[in-house]
Order: structure tokens, then C-alpha cells, then sequence
């Protein structure tokens, strides 16, 4: 590839850049999707913490260095501490699943809470008893001098659940929000690339800059335009979430639901990247802006199919049919953050997925140039693409 290739398709992608960015849409569409984002960390972060009131019930001798720690634990997170005698460990596990009691401490050796805490939850439950736990084992059944010590190696008591550790309703909800945003931008920007494309292509505009630059500079140069807009306003939103999540202390900014973002942003990335040129090469195939739609919806199917699957995946569980979806580059943008939000995808199956999704994207980009290349200057009727890959396509 020659040195002035790429600085040619810079240049179209800075006019890209130039022209979108100054249209009233960004703005607006930038406005609303900050405050959009800040609602949605804000919100439930205020209603979340409501319930300020940890009701604990005591099985055994109550302490006063343990009612100490237990009002301390509160200071911490921020509860009101209510302290009860319970007369037995039956009663203890019988508040607890009533809801009578957050939880119970036996005997001043163990804590007692009604489901195990999530790895990474910072609810409110799961909170104060790990903060109870560190305080009652530094100060609870210890000589001064043993205190110290323990102080110093971090010794607790421990916390055990009735129950076993539900699914993070944090990530699920982030799961949630990163589905729909994926959905959004890809939507969204296909379809403004195809309308770009097809608009040119309608006007001649495109035989203008045909004259001084390669079609697959053109197509190259006007997708990276795109994709600038695109994460700049995904960076706004980005900026906002962790600003408003830390001023909040949102959970999900925190544990699990911080992944869930993270591997949010890398599918965002990966599936722009995959349809970006598909979309751009379909625009090249019509002679008028109102085919744009028709001609983007085929490749939408496989997100919309993804996106309306991906609710029911997130509250109710996965199935055979979704795991396979994770790993076909198409459906990929949408199922794979869905499947890791719920905890039903490791680390290494994110991995695999991405790199079909990275050679798919290579190979989808070699048939968008060919298809672009070749139907870009061809006016009158629609252009179908088995013309242009076609015997025909190549003569043309």
C-alpha cells in the first residue's frame, strides 16, 4: 500500500468529521445521551439507598465491644443499627428469611445473613456485614494486646448465607443498559452511513472526489469519519457514567457490574468496526435515499434478532440457542455482553468470540471494498449484489 493511501482517506475522513459535527443532530443527540447516561446511574443510586435501617438480632451474650462494632459497622455504610436479642439460631434463621432481621450474629462467632454475598456487590445487605465482620473480629472476644495483633493480620468473623448468592441484579440491570446502547450506535450510525453513501452516490458528489481519491479510500476514509463521531459522543457518555457512578458510589461502577462495562465497550467497538463497512457498501448499491432503509435491513436482522432475545436471556437465564448467537460474529455484539452480565461467559469464551468476530470483520471488509468499488459510480436501476460479485460486476 503506497505512503499517500492513507493520508487520502484522512482526508475524507476529516471532511466526514468537519460536516457531522457541525449538524444541530450531534449536539442534540450528544445532549440527550449524557443526561440519559447520568439519569441512569443517578436514580437508581438514590433509590437504592432508601433503606437505611440494618435490623441485627444477637443469639448468645451480647458483648459490649459487640455492640460497639455493630454500631461502628453502621458509621461505615451509613445505616441505622437496631439490635434485638434472639432467643435461639432457629429464630435467627426464621427472621432472617422473613425478613424480620438483615442479619444475625451467633454467639459473637459467626454472622448470619439471609443470602451469600455476591462476589463484587456492594448492596447494602452484603456491606454492612463485611463491615461488621472485619470491627466484631478485632474487638470481640480478644485481650488488648491480641486485638492489636489481630488488627494488624485482618482477622473477622465470618459471614455465611442461608442462602445461595443470587445473580448480581447490578449487572443484569448494566447488562441491560449496554445491550441497548450497542443496539443504538449500530442502528443508528449504519444507517446514517448508508444514507451518506447513498445520498452521495444520488447527487454525484461521489464522481467528484472519485476523480482525485481510490473508492476503497472513500469507503475506509468516510468510515473512520463515522466511527469518530461515534465514540466521541461514546466517550462523552463514558465521562459522564464514571463521574456521576463515584459521586454516587454506584454499584455499577464497582465489582462485577464494572466488568459488565468494560467488555460492554470492547463489543461496541468489535460490532461498529463489523457493520461499519457492510453498511457502507450497501449504501453504494442504491440510486435513492429512500431505498437506504430497505437496503440497511438486511443486515440488521441478526442484531435485532440478538437485541430482542437479550431481555429475557438477562432476567430469566440463557439457553442453547443464545450461547450459539455469542459466538456468531453477527449476533456477537449484543449476546456475548449479555451472556457475560449474567455470569454465563468466562473470560476466555469473550476472547474466542472476539477473534471470529475480528476475522469476520476483516473478511466482511474485503467484500464491502469489492462491492463498493464496484457499484459506487453505477446510476439507473438498484444494483443487486450477486451483479456486482458477479462475471458482470467484474466487466463493469
Amino acid at each position: 500500500m503506497r505512503t499517500a493511501w492513507w493520508p487520502n482517506a484522512w482526508l475524507i475522513a476529516r471532511r466526514e468529521i468537519d460536516e457531522r459535527s457541525r449538524a444541530k443532530s450531534f449536539v442534540i443527540t450528544t445532549a440527550i445521551l449524557v443526561l440519559g447516561v447520568a439519569a441512569g446511574v443517578v436514580i437508581p443510586a438514590i433509590i437504592g439507598h432508601n433503606r437505611t435501617t440494618a435490623k441485627i438480632g444477637l443469639v448468645g451474650p451480647a458483648a459490649p465491644e459487640l455492640r460497639q462494632a455493630a454500631l461502628a459497622a453502621g458509621r461505615v455504610t451509613g445505616d441505622k443499627v437496631e439490635i434485638t436479642a434472639v432467643p435461639s439460631a432457629a429464630a435467627a434463621d426464621a427472621g432472617l428469611r422473613s425478613g424480620a432481621l438483615d442479619l444475625a450474629i451467633l454467639d459473637g462467632r459467626e454472622i448470619l445473613i439471609k443470602k451469600q454475598p455476591v462476589a463484587g456487590s456492594t448492596s447494602s445487605e452484603s456491606t454492612f456485614a463485611d463491615a461488621l465482620a472485619e470491627l466484631a473480629g478485632l474487638v470481640t472476644k480478644l485481650p488488648p494486646a491480641a486485638a492489636q495483633s489481630a488488627l494488624t493480620q485482618g482477622i473477622a468473623i465470618p459471614v455465611r448465607g442461608l442462602e445461595a448468592a443470587p445473580k448480581s441484579l447490578t449487572s443484569r440491570f448494566t447488562g441491560l443498559g449496554v445491550d441497548l446502547l450497542i443496539y443504538i450506535v449500530i442502528f443508528f450510525y449504519g444507517m446514517r452511513i448508508t444514507q451518506s453513501v447513498g445520498e452521495e452516490k444520488s447527487s454525484r458528489v461521489v464522481e467528484v472526489l472519485l476523480a482525485t481519491v481510490r473508492p476503497t479510500q472513500l469507503l475506509i476514509g468516510k468510515v473512520i469519519g463515522f466511527a469518530a463521531i461515534a465514540f466521541a459522543q461514546i466517550l462523552a457518555a463514558a465521562a459522564t457514567f464514571g463521574i456521576c457512578g463515584l459521586a454516587v458510589g454506584s454499584d455499577a461502577v464497582h465489582g462485577t457490574a464494572g466488568g459488565v462495562v468494560l467488555i460492554g465497550v470492547l463489543w461496541l467497538v468489535l460490532g461498529f468496526a463489523l457493520y461499519s463497512t457492510a453498511f457502507a457498501a450497501a449504501g453504494s448499491l442504491i440510486t435513492r435515499q429512500s431505498d437506504a432503509a430497505n437496503a440497511a435491513m438486511p443486515l440488521l436482522i441478526p442484531l435485532i434478532l440478538a437485541y430482542s432475545l437479550s431481555n429475557g436471556v438477562l432476567f430469566n437465564g440463557s439457553n442453547s440457542f443464545y450461547d450459539v448467537l455469542a459466538y456468531v460474529p453477527w449476533t456477537a455484539p449484543v449476546a456475548m455482553p449479555t451472556l457475560f452480565a449474567i455470569g454465563a461467559a468466562s473470560a476466555w469464551q469473550v476472547g474466542a468470540s472476539a477473534a471470529l468476530c475480528l476475522l469476520a470483520t476483516v473478511l466482511t471488509a474485503r467484500v464491502a471494498g469489492v462491492v463498493y468499488a464496484r457499484s459506487v459510480m453505477r446510476t439507473g436501476a438498484r444494483v443487486k449484489v450477486r451483479q456486482v460479485l458477479g462475471a458482470e460486476g467484474r466487466r463493469g
